[in-house]
């Protein structure tokens, strides 16, 4: 059983690291191709497009030919993806890829979360999937750095993408486990409801997603752009994830404690500091690398902060689609921020993508403080704050239990 799980973090691990440094790495190669801000801000949007279509329906695909070959299935995408990608360098092209290889990933993600709630026991979850988003956000951060050691123009980095998803589907496809069933409640939540039950977790995911995938898509093309070194690059970006897991705990008790929403607005409003500080400060690393940390954790725990919650203000039997939805959700609003980003730093300049998203996570916070005026916090649940990230979160959690006698019993994440 636990090999099983290793096996299974591991390789999920493998997935992100490749993940962490080809985002970064794309947004980097995209200035040297010349496509335009906007046929740009279409190639690094098209994962998230690709991303929240694949949420919709990976999992049939998963109850329909077993988690295995899932696996194997949604693997074999993205390398395809990443295989065709220099051989076709061109918008249409890498806007292809791009989506396959986001429709890939979320199937990767839910088949390996999914089979880790069938086969962790109750009382080993949440050390589970804490374990699994650490390595998760480890990984992450490792990516940064691969980003140092090759040259942009090359194919290697294509290469090296597609080894580690090809070894991640070795290992877990090597695993001798029983393919546990896919729990899913997702029909049973109406559009418009969570809306209207939790209108500021559904504003925080879609700012959420616009101000991460604008970062992460953007900032580091301008950096390159502006004759700054890939090694000072994949340092910023390095920080600025190490800065997402390090507020991961702390955040998660504050929230735990206190209204959700409260602290929704202060993490906005720290946020939208950290923006403009990055603007006033003197170009310096020792000046901007504390603020990329802060900038960086302050974006992380907006989106978790959210998850939880919406959980405490929907009925525990409706954590899978709860989850679910802000996950389609907050890909709607990373399809957007590439683009708008875009947009906005054609015209602005890095400046003016800063104050865009400073713009964004106030306006958040004002419609958190305008909730709390007119609505009282919702009463705790059994329910805390997870680590989770929107690009990662586990959305394939088991809904509310029921007791030999009947009594409802809380799920564990």
């Amino acid at each position: 059983m636990l090999v099983q799980i290793g096996t299974l973090i591991a390789a999920t691990s493998l997935v992100q690291l490749a993940n962490g440094f080809f985002n970064t790495f794309l947004s980097l190669r995209l200035t040297t191709e010349n496509f335009g801000p906007t046929a740009t801000g279409i190639v690094l949007s098209a994962y998230f497009v690709g991303f929240t279509i694949g949420a919709v329906g990976c999992g049939n695909v998963i109850q329909r030919i077993g988690h295995i070959r899932a696996y194997a299935a949604f693997a074999g995408l993205v390398v395809v993806g990443v295989a065709l990608m220099p051989l076709f360098v061109s918008p249409a092209a890498w806007i292809a890829c791009r989506m396959a290889m986001g429709v890939g990933c979320v199937g990767l993600f839910i088949t390996t979360e999914s089979w880790l709630n069938a086969k962790a026991e109750p009382s080993q979850r949440g050390r589970v999937f804490s374990t699994y988003m650490v390595g998760t956000f480890l990984a992450l951060a490792v990516g940064q750095l691969v980003i140092a050691r090759l040259a942009i123009e090359s194919a290697a980095a294509f290469h090296v993408v597609g080894a580690l998803f090809a070894l991640a589907l070795v290992m877990v496809c090597t695993t001798r486990a029983e393919a546990p069933s896919l729990v899913s409640d997702a029909g049973a939540l109406r559009y418009g409801e969570l809306t209207r039950h939790a209108p500021v977790a559904v504003a925080g995911c879609v700012v959420s997603g616009v101000i991460s995938s604008a970062f992460y898509a953007l900032v580091p093309a301008w950096m390159l752009s502006n004759g700054i070194q890939q090694g000072t690059i994949a340092l910023f970006m390095l920080v600025a994830v190490l800065g997402g897991l390090a507020l991961q705990v702390p955040v998660g008790r504050l929230s735990d404690r206190n209204d959700r929403r409260l602290v929704l607005a202060g993490l906005a409003v720290g946020f939208a500091a950290a923006a403009v500080l990055l603007v006033l400060l003197p170009a310096r690393l020792a000046a901007v690398l504390p603020v990329a940390a802060l900038l960086g954790g302050f974006m992380s725990t907006l989106y978790p902060v959210c998850v939880a919650h919406a959980f405490d203000r929907m009925p525990s039997d409706r954590v899978v689609a709860v989850a679910g939805r802000l996950i389609l959700v907050s890909g709607f609003g990373s399809a957007l921020g590439p683009i708008l980003g875009a947009a906005i730093m054609a015209r602005f300049d890095i400046n003016g993508l800063l104050y865009f998203m400073a713009l964004m996570t106030l306006l958040l916070a004002a419609i958190a403080g305008l909730r709390i005026r007119v609505r009282q916090a919702a009463e705790r649940v059994e329910r805390p704050f997870d680590i989770i990230d929107p690009m990662t979160a586990p959305i394939s959690q088991e809904p509310e239990a029921t007791a030999e006698d009947g009594t409802p019993r809380p799920a564990v994440a």
